[in-house]
């Protein structure tokens, strides 16, 4: 395979990651917000979906972001009888965020970015030898 074939391909991943990092860092800024009056929902967890496209121009398979898609799980409930946005029995709906899940997420998707951005550093490495070894 051509090098600067393989550094595309990761570069895609990369965009792909750094997507899904943002979406993730967007999850937990809004973990602790909840709706501002009863029956309005809170915010809704967000989630990544990826595909592989054919790069015909080049070749090759490629990751690319499909979708952000919101999470369907059921919102979680307080009990806060003050607050306003509590129903008739006193509970508050809070967002569909799980801290520990994103962080866990987050993780994967910063390895993820992390092994792009090796095999990039490998083949421009692997380019910088060949021309070397041709002067």
């Amino acid at each position: 395979m051509d090098l600067s074939k393989a550094m595309m391909i990761s570069a895609a991943g990369m965009k792909a990651q750094s997507t899904r990092m943002r979406v993730i860092a967007e999850n937990l800024a809004n973990a602790s917000s909840v709706a501002m009056a009863p029956g309005v929902d809170p915010y809704r967890r967000k989630v990544v979906t990826f595909t592989n496209t054919l790069d015909r121009e080049l070749g090759v398979t490629r990751v690319k972001v499909n979708n952000v898609k919101y999470d369907q799980s059921d919102f979680g409930l307080r009990f806060e009888p003050g607050h306003p946005a509590a129903d008739e029995n006193g509970y508050i709906k809070t967002p569909n965020v799980n801290g520990l899940i994103e962080a866990m997420d987050m993780k994967q998707s910063q390895r993820s970015y992390e092994a792009n951005l090796s095999s990039i550093e490998v083949s421009k490495s692997m380019m910088m030898r060949t021309l070397d070894l041709l002067r």
